[in-house]
């Protein structure tokens, strides 16, 4: 087996989600309603509804804990849910049911929350919820999502996505930031795919990755969700030729600590975020290495006559 295939297993390993159970409920061999709280909870249009007996009993779902004043994680993990639901198709609020609770219910009444969908394009099938702020952390530590951190900061949550299977209670959990195509695909094999026979295949089998260089890594992980390098906008503004457009010290500093630009009223940062509907950009937390390579691939990729033809001043 070659280094390439032989990363790319220790990559889907590393990845695999966990598979859960609580301990109390082993002998059960399901969680259901003597383990999750029936809590009222409002969607983004302003329907009540409870949690087991209308958002999980019978289904199969995908759950995550967001807020949308967030400055880390959560623009990031909502951008790539969103291209789960496109790669998921009609499947999604058919057989398989998306849910973002808000763990600041507070200011994320379903006013906001139905703002915040708008922004990421969420689809149907796809409930962004709010409710009673000891109800959610109830919920939130049934669904083992919370997390010491979140006493600290609420931008200390960890990106969990809880996948559920109620009617065998079987779970499972995923990073929320991983790669959208691996997490559809998890979500197949888990809940199975009624249009597909035939057995799965193994990992494997899965061909050799792309070279594409620690920059084109970081870009596909941790940009392509809400960003391309010559295909147009999309959450968030086309790359293509930034380099060449904007002050090179300017681009370092904001890629690296967009939220401190924002705050401080850049007035670049500050155009940015009212252009495209408020979405701040995450910190992803990058090495002053990380930016430089994830710069010079954008630069590289920038060459392509199509980027330029493409690309909206951004």
């Amino acid at each position: 087996m070659g280094t390439t295939r032989s990363a790319l297993i220790a990559a889907l390993v590393a990845s695999a989600a966990m598979l859960v159970r609580p301990p109390g409920l082993l002998a059960a061999g399901r969680w259901g309603a003597d383990y999750f709280p029936n809590v009222a909870l409002t969607t983004q249009d302003g329907k009540v509804v409870r949690f087991y007996d209308d958002l999980l009993k019978g289904k199969a779902v995908a759950v995550n804990l967001v807020y949308t004043r967030c400055t880390a994680s959560c623009p990031l993990e909502t951008a790539k849910l969103a291209q789960v639901q496109r790669l998921l198709g009609d499947r999604v609020g058919k057989d398989i049911h998306f849910y973002s609770i808000s763990i600041d219910p507070a200011h994320d009444t379903p006013a906001v929350l139905k703002a915040y969908a708008e922004k990421f394009h969420a689809g149907p099938g796809w409930l962004f919820l709010t409710g009673n702020e000891d109800d959610i952390n109830l919920v939130s530590k049934k669904l083992g999502s919370s997390s010491l951190t979140d006493l600290a900061s609420r931008d200390g949550h960890q990106p969990s996505l809880m996948i559920g299977n109620e009617p065998t209670g079987e779970w499972m959990r995923n990073s929320a930031v991983d790669n959208p195509r691996f997490l559809a695909t998890t979500m197949t094999n888990f809940f199975g795919n009624p249009k597909r026979g035939g057995p799965l295949k193994s990992y494997a089998e899965a061909p050799a990755m792309p070279e594409v260089g620690s920059g084109g890594y970081l870009f596909r992980s941790r940009c392509s969700a809400c960003h391309s390098v010559g295909s147009g906008p999309a959450v968030g503004p086309d790359l293509a030729g930034v380099t060449a457009r904007r002050d090179r010290a300017w681009l370092v500093q904001y890629v690296s600590e967009p939220d401190r630009l924002l705050d401080e009223k850049d007035p670049i940062a500050v155009d940015l975020f009212a252009r495209y509907r408020n979405v701040r950009m995450p910190n992803l937390r990058l090495s002053p290495e990380e930016v430089a390579a994830l710069l010079h691939y954008i630069e590289e990729k920038s060459r392509s006559p199509v980027s330029f033809r493409n690309a909206a001043m951004p």
